[in-house]
């Protein structure tokens, strides 16, 4: 097992958008609408996607399905834009629960979210508000 490190995004981002999530079946209306929200903040050339908003995806919904099942309601899935980067932030209220890297289990038992995210991010880090436990993931713009 090991630790994410703790560490809040970087200040100079900014909120470009924003969702609220209930239930696992609005993820794919996250999709839908976090694809949309990169092409409108420029992250897309041209009309396929490449590599980085497929990962943006990838990770938004790996994250924000953890946070529909093990954490407290509502999710609250942030993307953020600061510098060069994208910023993925999935928060839920379960402020007692400390994310960590688990040891990989067998393909159908989950608990992967965390490792995917690190593996295809920039970087990744979890802080806490009074109110939220919040996991990011960067990406380059």
């Amino acid at each position: 097992m090991g630790s994410l490190r703790t560490s809040p995004p970087p200040p100079q981002a900014t909120e470009l958008e924003r969702w609220v999530l209930d239930e696992p079946f609005e993820l794919r209306e996250l999709r839908a609408s976090l694809r949309d929200a990169l092409n409108r903040h420029g992250l897309v050339q041209g009309e396929e996607l490449d590599e980085v908003p497929l990962l943006v995806l990838l990770v938004a919904t790996e994250l924000a399905s953890n946070a529909l099942r093990h954490g407290r309601p509502p999710t609250i899935v942030t993307l953020l834009g600061a510098n060069d980067c994208f910023l993925l932030d999935v928060a839920d209220h379960d402020v007692s629960a400390v994310p960590e890297l688990t040891d990989i289990r067998p393909l159908d038992s989950g608990g992967r979210g965390l490792f995917l995210a690190e593996s295809v991010s920039l970087a990744v880090g979890w802080y806490a508000t009074g109110d939220t436990k919040n996991i990011w993931a960067s990406f380059p713009r």
